[in-house]
């Protein structure tokens, strides 16, 4: 009886459920956009401080346009609207700090560490502005703007601040062409930062 009792509250449940999860069956038409670091630490590979002095990657600080999981799209000197059905899984912020993290461990063999590891073995902090990650109506381009701050040890006065810029072209704005060519733009701007982080 009691068996009975629980696998009758159980079918509504399930029921629930399945109209709010499914198993299987057709892929979303409009997926959920990422970025994917083109150099990365191989899994199994060993960085230790002794590899070159950590460096802490925190997330850029961002405009309001960017603020969103959505991609802007400018038009002229002051027209800003978004790319219709493109969504990132997550905050452009974060995914692009993630990438230039990956970047810098694979090009340099410096450890990047999160902001709590960096208690344990403070070295270089990489901050800044992410000041353009979209498109460019007027030239047909994805483009990617960061404005880095370099700052050696936990002395503030120690700091280098510089521009990187990418552009890559984009035949249609359409979701899945937005994401492959700022993906492009972003490692390129990753390979940069990477290169002179590690001078």
């Amino acid at each position: 009886m009691k068996k009975l009792a629980l696998m009758l509250l159980a079918a509504p449940l399930a029921a629930t459920l399945s109209g709010c999860v499914s198993f299987g069956g057709k892929p979303p038409k409009v997926p959920f956009m990422t970025l994917q670091a083109a150099e990365q630490v191989k899994p199994g590979d060993v960085q230790t401080p002794a590899s070159g002095s950590t460096v802490t990657v925190l997330f850029p600080v961002v405009p309001h346009e960017l603020a969103t999981t959505r991609v802007p799209v400018h038009q002229g000197e002051n027209a800003v609207a978004y790319v219709k059905d493109a969504q990132w899984v997550e905050a452009p912020p974060r995914l692009f700090a993630r990438l230039v993290g990956d970047t810098i461990s694979a090009r340099t063999g410096r450890p990047v560490l999160s902001y709590r590891q960096s208690q344990v073995d403070p070295g270089a902090t990489l901050s800044g502005e992410l000041r353009k990650f979209g498109v460019d109506a007027d030239t047909n381009e994805a483009v990617v703007q960061f404005d880095a701050l370099l700052v050696q040890g936990d002395d503030p006065a120690k700091f280098q601040k510089r521009r990187f810029e990418a552009r890559a072209p984009l035949a249609e704005v359409k979701p899945d062409l937005v994401a492959a060519a700022l993906n492009t733009a972003a490692n390129q701007v990753a390979v940069e930062v990477a290169d002179w982080v590690g001078k």
